[in-house]
């Protein structure tokens, strides 16, 4: 296997050290965590928001693809639910920003066959007409093996979307971002799921690292700070960044980020190796 394959190396029966010598990475798991591969740049993961979408649609395959083709290590995924419930990856729950017909409607109030019909390409270029919303198990079938999933549960039943990650092989490759409800249901459901619980505020790390023992833990731009990440480090967690923009990738490297999410992975990645040339 290459090794993308071994991008979630599942389940570990004692603490694997990802860091010391050997990755010069800074985080170790510990027994029933799982562990991940050394990032592919340098020692920061890249998590392609939305897929790699610039100057293709957002949250499409071809996003995905792209993405793949750049190495990044996820694709972050936006899930919702269809009225015929099936899994789908777009990131709004109204249909009218997507195409340019003048079509409007809830997701959640369309059959999976409505939402194909749908051209959701041409707004960003005319070879993009064909791009429709992708389902999940679409996704799944293209990123096994080839890239994690970091994945949002936007407005998608829990246990449906369990199901489908346990018939797909994927728990080891999937991080799991969500509110704390719902991963707890998680949890219940999918022992081997990699929850990323979000704590908001700094105040609130202590407590969400003592309710959920993450192998990751999922910060926004303005509550990350270089405590924040130590914190999360000596309690065995990788942190994975939301940023704000390219500006912050210096600071947030230098702060202990372990991941950075972007719209920008293939300037992440040239970034990134540049620091080790």
């Amino acid at each position: 296997m290459n090794r993308m394959s071994f991008l979630f190396g599942g389940l570990v029966a004692l603490c694997v050290a990802l860091g010391g010598a050997l990755t010069g990475s800074r985080i170790g798991f510990c027994a029933e965590q799982a562990s991940l591969a050394p990032p592919k740049h340098g020692k920061v993961y890249v998590v392609a928001h939305r897929g790699a979408h610039v100057g293709i649609p957002e949250n499409t395959l071809a996003a995905y693809r792209k993405a793949i083709e750049l190495g990044a290590d996820f694709v972050e995924i936006d899930l919702r639910v269809t009225k015929d419930r099936q899994l789908v990856s777009i990131h709004d729950s109204e249909i009218g920003g997507y195409v340019s017909t003048g079509r409007t409607g809830k997701v959640a109030d369309l059959t999976l066959a409505e939402l194909k019909q749908l051209d959701i390409g041409s707004r960003v270029g005319g070879q993009w007409k064909d791009e429709r919303i992708p389902t999940f198990e679409e996704i799944l079938q293209l990123c096994k093996g080839k890239i994690g999933i970091y994945l949002h549960l936007k407005d998608a039943p829990v246990e449906l979307a369990v199901e489908r990650v346990k018939q797909s092989g994927m728990a080891h490759q999937i991080l799991w971002y969500a509110d704390a409800a719902r991963l707890e249901q998680i949890k219940s459901l999918c022992p081997d799921c990699i929850i990323a619980p979000d704590p908001g505020a700094e105040e609130n790390l202590p407590r969400l690292l003592e309710r959920f023992h993450p192998p990751v833990v999922a910060a926004v731009w303005r509550h990350f700070s270089e405590r924040f990440a130590q914190t999360c480090h000596q309690a065995g967690a990788v942190v994975i960044v939301d940023e704000w923009g390219k500006s912050v990738w210096p600071k947030a490297v230098q702060w202990g980020a372990d991941g950075i999410q972007t719209d920008s992975p293939a300037e992440l990645i040239e970034y990134l190796e540049a620091q080790h040339r």
